[in-house]
């Protein structure tokens, strides 16, 4: 592909994963200062002081900010679709929060996930998940701002209710009834995990769509990292690589994700396996979306 794929999308890294033993200030820092970024992810920062540290260097940067609940959710075990009403109340009273955070530090919405869920109560689970998240959407709306559900595996390693896709599908649908600031994010790096592929997930999904990540997933029970884990690129047994990546690539042009006026973030979310150095993986992520996308045909 001739052009620069910064033209097309706001390019961008998610803190907490690319940098997970860093101080959020100084990660933050580290991605403000690589030009290869247009756009960073952030979570958390209980710190008021810490939190406005890292706000002044996002109003430096010029990056796109996006702000990812799914730790406010996953750490304490919290669930946006718990049948118990108090428990959805938790889920949902932490998110309330995550919208304001997400004010404070520039960011235009917020994405979630759906929480665990069990046979015999899902469709119970699936109304509990609607009413977190229509609420969600009518107090971010009121502040002119998005609310993003990103969509996970259902039975491999966080077993959140959405996915897969086409359930996902139906979930959006009945949200767009009500709220136009909701969308759903999509990861590369789930699609093994739903035994799914870029071309149904996306074709799938297209109308709901609103957020991009892309990353790497081991799916052979038994192996090291197995699960929703984002190793790096070339990890031992692995699912995606630079052609997995070039595919994603070739369906977004396909469906119409390729948009120079109104750019989609994308943003790679890799971690480090054990004692693996931060910075070299994220040089090879790096290595992988320049090759991927000079591999895409013009």
């Amino acid at each position: 592909m001739r052009d620069s794929i910064h033209k097309y999308f706001q390019v961008g890294t998610i803190q907490w994963m690319s940098y997970p033993d860093r101080d959020v200030t100084d990660a933050v820092r580290a991605i403000g200062r690589d030009d290869f970024f247009d756009a960073v992810e952030v979570c958390q920062i209980p710190d008021k002081k810490k939190r406005e540290e890292v706000r002044k260097l996002l109003v430096q940067s010029h990056l796109k900010v996006c702000y990812g609940a799914q730790p406010r959710l996953l750490g304490p075990g919290l669930n946006p679709n718990n049948t118990d009403e108090e428990g959805r109340r938790k889920a949902e009273a932490t998110l309330m929060e995550a919208i304001d955070e997400a004010e404070e530090l520039g960011a235009g919405g917020i994405a979630f996930l759906a929480g665990k869920w069990q046979e015999e109560t899902k469709d119970l689970a699936y109304a509990q998940l609607l009413k977190t998240t229509g609420n969600l959407c009518s107090y971010a709306a009121s502040k002119g701002m998005m609310v993003e559900l990103e969509v996970f595996d259902y039975d491999m390693d966080k077993a959140a209710l959405i996915g897969p896709a086409p359930y996902a599908a139906r979930f959006a649908a009945d949200m767009r009834m009500k709220h136009s600031n909701f969308g759903l994010l999509v990861d590369l790096s789930h699609f093994p995990t739903t035994y799914e592929t870029s071309r149904f997930v996306i074709r799938t999904l297209r109308p709901y769509i609103t957020h991009l990540h892309f990353g790497n997933a081991v799916v052979k029970k038994g192996c090291e990292a197995y699960g929703d884990q984002h190793p790096r690129f070339g990890f031992p047994n692995s699912a995606n690589d630079v052609e997995e990546l070039r595919d994603f690539f070739q369906v977004l042009r396909e469906e119409g994700f390729f948009c120079p006026d109104d750019p989609y973030v994308l943003s790679m979310e890799v971690k480090p396996w054990k004692d693996e150095d931060a910075d070299i993986v994220m040089a090879n992520t790096k290595r992988v979306v320049n090759r991927a996308w000079a591999l895409l045909e013009d």
